[in-house]
């Protein structure tokens, strides 16, 4: 490693004038001639600072630790992780992750690991929204929950999550615009989803808004988010003699399972049927014919807010009590969407 030292030794300098040029603190103390050499030789010869040094000296680490339960292996989910990088690299800092890979055992140890290199604060990932253990910390240092909130209702954790009442009633007002009455709700049943309570709340709320009744026969269950579970409700839905003309769907996924089932049944999307989903998954609602306008899961968004809240933290910028953020889910319009097909309601 190139150390200040080479540095003065190629430039027949002292140390300290090299120290002084590479952290700014030249202007007034070094000829402008001498600093701008010192320079050119840093670049040329490579020099990076001891970051670990300078922590021990400024008792700084300018690095965040971010634990995540399987963030990093789902795909449309990694875009937090981008969001909280960039966000801590246009601060200085550094983002260190370590991801559990679905293995909850694994979060106490990786979290120790974390606080052992000093780490300013740290941020929990959750993979979807839902209710969240913090990890026992220092109270001195902070901690924020991402895309998720924390189970303990006295934990002093920040932390941000969709705006799932909002989007699902932005996605569900969507379809009223285009002239639907007959707005069905495929929601998911697992408890374990958070958002199933939340989305079916914007969905009613929109539909009441309208003056519309909320019809209890046009709201299914899906067992689950995936394709597969999304065709068994669509089935049950649309071979009622009286379908709806349009569905907004808990997921992207459900909504390729209604696509599916669509084109057994001969109906056409959005001729016969019209379809909202939610995710913006990146692998599900461009790749479908026509295009799904869906509701866009504000990941990076997310990703970034956590990381700057825990930089405020860390240097002790905000209010102490702990804060929290819902953030928006836009409409993303494609091609699943047009007025009632004639005969409809």
């Amino acid at each position: 490693m190139v150390t200040l030292r080479d540095i003065a030794e190629q430039a027949g300098v002292s140390v300290s004038s090299v120290s002084l040029v590479l952290n700014d603190r030249d202007r007034g103390r070094i000829r402008a001639d001498v600093a701008e050499r010192i320079r050119e030789l840093a670049a040329e010869l490579g020099y990076v600072p001891n970051l670990l040094a300078r922590g021990l000296k400024t008792k700084q680490s300018l690095t965040i630790g971010l634990v995540s339960d399987g963030v990093a292996s789902i795909p449309f989910a990694t875009e937090m992780l981008a969001g909280a990088q960039l966000a801590a690299a246009d601060d200085g800092f550094l983002l260190m992750l370590i991801d559990t890979v679905g293995h909850p055992e694994v979060e106490g140890p990786a979290t120790r690991a974390l606080l052992q290199r000093n780490i300013e604060a740290l941020i929990v990932a959750a993979e979807f929204h839902r209710d969240v253990d913090v990890p026992l910390v220092p109270n001195s240092l902070p901690a924020v929950v991402l895309d998720g909130r924390p189970k303990d209702p006295g934990s002093r954790a920040d932390w941000v999550v969709p705006d799932e009442v909002g989007g699902a009633r932005a996605a569900t007002e969507r379809l009223i615009a285009a002239g639907h009455r007959r707005v069905a709700f495929c929601n998911v049943a697992d408890p374990m989803f958070v958002a199933r309570v939340l989305r079916r709340t914007g969905y009613e709320k929109a539909m009441r808004a309208a003056g519309l009744a909320v019809d209890e026969a046009l709201i299914v269950e899906a067992a689950d988010p995936s394709a597969a579970a999304g065709r068994s409700a669509a089935l049950k839905l649309l071979r009622r003699p009286d379908r709806p003309t349009a569905v907004f769907c808990f997921s992207d996924q459900i909504a390729m399972g209604f696509y599916q089932v669509a084109q057994q049944l001969g109906l056409e999307i959005p001729r016969d049927l019209s379809i909202v989903g939610f995710d913006n998954h990146q692998f599900v609602a461009e790749s479908m014919l026509p295009g799904l306008t869906t509701v866009q899961l504000p990941h990076r968004a997310m990703g970034k807010w956590a990381a700057q809240q825990a930089i405020a933290r860390s240097r002790g910028a905000t209010d102490s009590a702990p804060t929290h953020r819902l953030m928006p889910c836009p409409v993303i319009e494609r091609s699943s969407v047009a007025p009632p097909g004639t005969g409809s309601d």
